[in-house]
C-alpha cells in the first residue's frame, strides 16, 4: 500500500466505528462527527458501495445514534454484516469475527473509516486493517475522542503506521472520480 493510492468506488468500503447513544454526548463536536459519517454513509449508498457498522457493548453503551440508523436506512445499502450493526467486545473491530466475516464478503480491499473513539476503536481497527494489508483512510471530520489531544495523537499515529487522513468530502468526490459520472448531481446536493 503506498500513500498516493486513490480511494475507488468499486474497491472501497466504509467502516463505522461505534456511533452510539451513550458515547456521543461525550466526543468534541460530536454532532459534526454524526453529520460527516451520515454523509458518508449516504454517499456510499449513491454510489453503491458497502458499509460494516459496529457497537461496542452495546448493553452499556446503547445503539448506534438515530441519525447514523437513519442515515443507513436513507442509503437503502445491502448488509455487509449483521443488521444492524456488528456486536463488539474488542477494542479494535478486527477482533470481531463477525467484523471480519463482513469485511471479507465485500471482496474490497480499501477501507474508510469512521467513529469514536479516534484514539481507541478507531485507531486499534485501523492499525489491524493495515497489518492485515488494507488500504485505510481516515475521514478526519468523521472522528472524534473525548479529548482533543487524544484525537490528534491517534491520527498521527495512524498515518505513520500507513492510514491516509483526508475528509469525509474528499473521500466521496475521489470514488466519484468526475461530473460525468452517475452520482455526481446527489453527491454533490449532499455535501452542500
Amino acid at each position: 500500500m503506498g500513500k498516493t493510492k486513490r480511494i475507488r468506488r468499486g474497491e472501497s468500503v466504509l467502516v463505522v466505528i461505534d456511533l452510539q447513544e451513550r458515547l456521543m454526548p461525550a466526543m468534541c463536536g460530536g454532532q459534526a462527527v454524526e453529520a460527516a459519517a451520515g454523509r458518508l454513509i449516504r454517499g456510499f449508498g449513491i454510489l453503491g458501495a458497502p458499509v460494516v457498522v459496529t457497537q461496542q457493548y452495546t448493553k452499556g453503551l446503547g445503539p448506534t445514534v438515530a441519525p447514523i440508523m437513519e442515515a443507513l436506512k436513507a442509503a437503502a445499502l445491502p448488509a455487509a454484516g449483521p443488521a444492524p450493526a456488528i456486536e463488539k467486545i474488542s477494542f479494535s473491530a478486527a477482533g470481531a469475527p463477525e467484523f471480519i466475516k463482513g469485511l471479507e464478503a465485500t471482496g474490497r480491499r480499501s477501507v474508510a473509516i469512521c467513529g469514536i473513539e479516534a484514539h481507541v476503536c478507531v485507531m486499534q481497527t485501523a492499525l489491524d486493517l493495515i497489518d492485515a494489508g488494507y488500504s485505510v483512510y481516515v475521514a478526519a471530520d468523521a472522528i472524534s475522542s473525548r479529548k482533543e489531544s487524544d484525537m490528534a495523537a491517534a491520527l498521527r499515529r495512524m498515518e505513520a503506521a500507513g492510514a491516509i487522513a483526508t475528509t469525509s468530502e474528499a473521500i466521496l468526490f475521489e470514488m466519484l472520480e468526475g461530473a460525468g459520472e452517475s452520482g455526481f448531481k446527489e453527491i454533490s446536493a449532499l455535501v452542500k
